[in-house]
């Protein structure tokens, strides 16, 4: 059974996160890498989190639990370049106990989303484990009503 057909769909609350393209995120003709997305859309997840009030290793000295990619979906749409000033909007497009399903668009920071200025797009599944086994767990109910008020 495909586990995507048990998520609860929600509706979207974007999370904003800037950043600036350096030289280390590209390659050798100054475009970004296409490995520096995946970097780019990680790190505003952390902040997404972040924002919620949850520090990842908190999550994990505390409470034990890990949250990590189980798969993902990119398209690259146009190129970025050294020294873009760019916007990752995220928002989790649906939960499940276990997971998180995220959206994740990278446009130009001075384009409004709406005018369809993305970059890059990806859908991404986020999974609970534990952090000693390493195997899927219910995320905690506590936590769990927070995403769900957060969308």
């Amino acid at each position: 059974m495909d586990e995507r057909r048990n998520c609860t769909p929600r509706q979207p609350r974007v999370f904003h996160w800037p950043i600036r393209v350096y030289y280390e995120d590209t390659d050798s003709g100054g475009v970004v890498y296409h490995t520096s997305y995946l970097r780019f859309m990680e790190r505003a997840r952390t902040e997404w989190l972040r924002a919620i009030g949850f520090e990842q290793d908190w999550l994990r000295r505390e409470l034990g639990l890990l949250f990590t990619v189980r798969s993902v979906r990119i398209d690259f749409l146009m190129p970025a370049f050294f020294n873009s000033q760019l916007a990752v909007d995220t928002w989790a497009a649906c939960h499940r106990r276990v997971g998180l399903r995220f959206t994740q668009h990278i446009r130009h920071a001075q384009d409004d989303n709406a005018k369809g200025g993305v970059l890059c797009r990806a859908d991404i599944e986020v999974v609970c484990i534990d952090g000693e086994n390493l195997r899927p767990r219910p995320i905690p109910s506590a936590i769990y009503a927070e995403l769900m008020n957060v969308g």
